[in-house]
């Protein structure tokens, strides 16, 4: 029976993951804390380690896992930018992740930010529970007939797309590869990143972080989009320069922005901080608009997703456990 450190541990995970088909044929050792370099001799007797988005996996780390004997890294996440895969291939180490779990988990999300934003949902709440039932202050706009620009049209960029189009909006498209033959079918308009940012109300990142993509949203890019427009991410947190988004929050260029993911959120996503000083002055900038709303890395949040990141997780190591040549969609 093959032996699985898994790290950054919440209850959820447990639940799911102990439930999963065939899960019981594996010994699993959960720990809460994350793996990287320094805690990396936890996983001493493993054969396996199952990291997420926030586990740091540089050389350093996998170089000590290749020492204790571990042959695979298991991402229970789509991304994979937090993994050496360089240093993964040079020590042998298989890498592996979920591509697809529920991308309409993340679509739907999207859409849930970009109405509680616009329609002020959050802050209406907060009144109503202090028995201020005034609206002054919380006008919003219809979507219907306004233009959103879909940046990236992967699964999740091509569902959100869809439900837009569904609330009467145009959309635009902007990937480096496009579909031409979807975007026809779906009723969608690929144009070049510019134009998209012009011509949009609402501009929603949908796409992997890489060394193209780092800071795509940053100073020069919101100059390009049209004033008050809003800004929606639930992609990866480095996409947006956070420095830059403040600025256009307090010269008015940007409406609105709604996030659920933040490009410094590792240490403070998935743990409870309410009794603490938030140490980190650029979102403590954020959290103080009205005109922002922030999600903690929840839009995978879904029965549907976790069983499915389960599911698949629990096949790649048990493939990988029987087979040392395993290679597939999930294999990196």
């Amino acid at each position: 029976m093959s032996t699985v450190a898994f790290y950054d541990t919440k209850p959820y995970d447990r639940d799911y993951f102990q439930r999963a088909d065939h899960a019981d044929q594996l010994a699993w050792r959960f720990h809460e804390f994350r793996l990287n370099a320094t805690t990396a001799t936890s996983a001493s007797g493993a054969q396996a380690v199952c990291v997420f988005v926030n586990d740091r996996v540089d050389r350093a780390c996998l170089m000590t896992l290749a020492e204790l004997g571990v042959r695979h890294i298991a991402l229970r996440c789509a991304g994979f930018n937090n993994v050496d895969l360089v240093a993964a291939r040079e020590l042998d180490l298989a890498v592996t992740r979920v591509p697809a779990y529920s991308p309409h988990a993340v679509a739907e999300h999207t859409l849930a930010l970009l109405l509680a934003l616009n329609r002020k949902i959050h802050r209406a709440y907060n009144r109503v529970r202090e028995l201020n039932f005034a609206l002054n202050g919380l006008v919003g706009f219809d979507l219907h007939g306004k233009t959103v620009g879909v940046v990236g049209t992967g699964k999740i960029g091509r569902i959100a797309a869809g439900i837009l189009r569904g609330f009467g909006m145009n959309v635009l498209a902007y990937d480096p590869f496009p579909s031409p033959d979807w975007a026809r079918d779906a009723g969608v308009t690929y144009t070049d990143f510019s134009t998209l940012l012009a011509g949009s109300d609402v501009v929603t990142l949908h796409l992997p972080l890489t060394p193209q993509s780092h800071h795509l949203i940053n100073a020069a890019s919101i100059a390009r989009m049209r004033p008050g427009a809003v800004l929606v991410n639930t992609s990866r947190g480095k996409l947006v320069d956070t420095a830059a988004v403040i600025e256009a929050l307090k010269g008015g260029q940007l409406g609105g922005v709604a996030l659920d993911v933040y490009e410094e959120e590792e240490g403070i996503f998935f743990e409870d901080h309410s009794g603490e000083v938030l140490q980190d002055d650029e979102l403590s900038r954020l959290l103080t608009f009205p005109n922002v709303l922030i999600t903690a890395h929840q839009a995978f949040l879904t029965r549907e997703a976790l069983s499915e990141i389960a599911r698949v997780t629990v096949t790649n190591i048990q493939r990988r456990a029987v087979d040392e040549t395993f290679l597939e969609g999930t294999a990196l």
